[in-house]
């Protein structure tokens, strides 16, 4: 029970913390996406399959979206992600970053227009 309550807390802690990060996009607003990410290599374009890790973006903007990972990254990654139903495959941009112990919160900003997406301007 006590483990139980732990990963809880944890799981709160990531989402106060990408909540913390959308304070400095006023556009943000609430969501709750799961997508896959990847890292997309330099001049390589992305790799599909070699996704590294499942998230929730939290917050969007018409712009950007926000997330809490595991994966390391650093200023302009360009990242994949990519929804379970393919409806949403993108690459992004690393815009900021917010290091935490065990996670790491990312604001990463569209390359391109996405025609489906849902927080418009």
């Amino acid at each position: 029970m006590a483990q139980q309550a732990a990963a809880s807390a944890r799981s709160g802690q990531c989402a106060s913390a990408v909540a913390g990060l959308a304070g400095f996009f006023p556009e943000a607003a609430p969501v709750r996406i799961p997508v896959q990410i990847a890292r997309c290599d330099a001049g390589a374009g992305s790799h599909p399959g070699n996704f590294t890790e499942s998230t929730v973006i939290e917050f969007g903007t018409p712009r950007e979206v926000l997330f809490a990972c595991n994966t390391p990254l650093e200023f302009a990654d360009v990242l994949r992600l990519r929804n379970s139903d393919g409806s949403l495959d993108v690459e992004v941009s690393v815009v900021a970053l917010q290091y935490h112990p065990g996670n790491t919160v990312v604001a990463a900003r569209f390359m391109g227009e996405v025609p489906n997406w849902i927080v418009k301007p």
